[in-house]
Parts: C-alpha cells; structure tokens; sequence
C-alpha cells in the first residue's frame, strides 16, 4: 500500500466523520435498540431450554453452585488464634520467676528500670548500662511483685518486682507483666 493510498483512506474518514448527525435520531436509535437487545438476550437464553436444555439447565446449575462457593466460603468473624506467650493474672504479693517472653536463648536476660515505661526507650548501648547493677537478670530469678502500672491501654503492663535470690537480692525494679512468669 503506498502512501498515496493512506492519504487517499485517511481523507474518506474525515469525510464520514465531518457529516451532520442529528442526535435526535441517534439517541432515538439507541433507545430503540437498547431494549431489544436484552430482549433478545433473554429470548436467547429462553429458546435454549426448548433446543438444547442440558446446556440451559447445566448453566443455572453452574451459577448456583458459584453461588453457593461464593457464599459459603466467606470469611467469618472468628479471629485465629493467636500463639505466644500468654499475660498471667498476676498478684501483689506472691512469688514468680523472671522469663524473657521474647527471647529463646536460655541465657538471655530480664531488663529491670527504675520507672515503668523506661522499657520501651531503654538504649543499652553504653558500657555502663550494660554492666549496671541489677540491672539485667537472669531468666528464672525468683521474684516477689510489689505493685502494677497500667500502660498503652492494657492493666498491669508493667511489674514492680523485688528481687528474691542472688547478689541483687532485695534490689526493686519494674519489668515487663510479660516477662514475670
């Protein structure tokens, strides 16, 4: 095809395309065709149940079983359960032992503040806060809890514990709830 010919077609098309449409009659044109199409739809479908109807019966079968999946397989308003280390109903007074909730090493260490909340900005990054004294304890050091503090929305976030065993025995501290088991 030469270029002749492409100039030739691409002329014919502005022509078609500059001709006056009345939009009256295209829009009468349209509504018109509009609810014959779906008549013609439905009355498809419909003489498929005189001419073939496994196939008009196996299609509505087909959509209710869709249906059905859709429906049934829907999500529900159980929540999965969550696995972790599970928040005690601890008791002023009574004895526990220190376990990090968060660490499986068994020679991982409890982290004891001053103030309830220190936890959550604590930088142990500083020589001197790493080998502070009481600081950090071992896992499994018996405590006593003393009092709570409520953080974040939750009661007893935070343990105020003594300490019961060892070298730092009768030092007072606050620990996470969740690492006093």
């Amino acid at each position: 095809m030469s270029t002749e010919d492409n100039v030739n077609q691409a002329e014919a098309v502005q022509a078609e395309t500059a001709a006056p449409v009345e939009p009256a009659a295209t829009v009468a044109a349209a509504a018109v065709a509009a609810p014959e199409a779906g008549s013609n739809l439905a009355g498809s479908f419909l003489s498929l149940k005189e001419t073939n109807p496994k196939l008009f019966f196996g299609g509505i079968g087909g959509v209710v079983v869709l249906l059905l999946l859709v429906f049934g397989l829907g999500g529900s308003d159980e929540k999965p359960p969550l696995n972790g280390p599970v928040l005690k109903d601890l008791a002023i007074g009574q004895t526990y032992t220190l376990k990090s909730a968060n660490a499986y090493d068994a020679s991982a260490t409890v982290r004891l503040v001053s103030t309830p909340g220190a936890i959550a900005a604590y930088d142990d990054t500083e020589e001197a806060d790493r080998n502070g004294a009481c600081q950090h304890l071992a896992q499994g050091t018996p405590v006593t809890v003393l009092e709570f503090a409520d953080a974040y929305g939750k009661q007893k976030s935070y343990s105020k514990v003594r300490i019961e065993d060892g070298s730092c025995k009768g030092n007072e501290g606050w620990a996470l709830s969740i690492d006093v088991q």
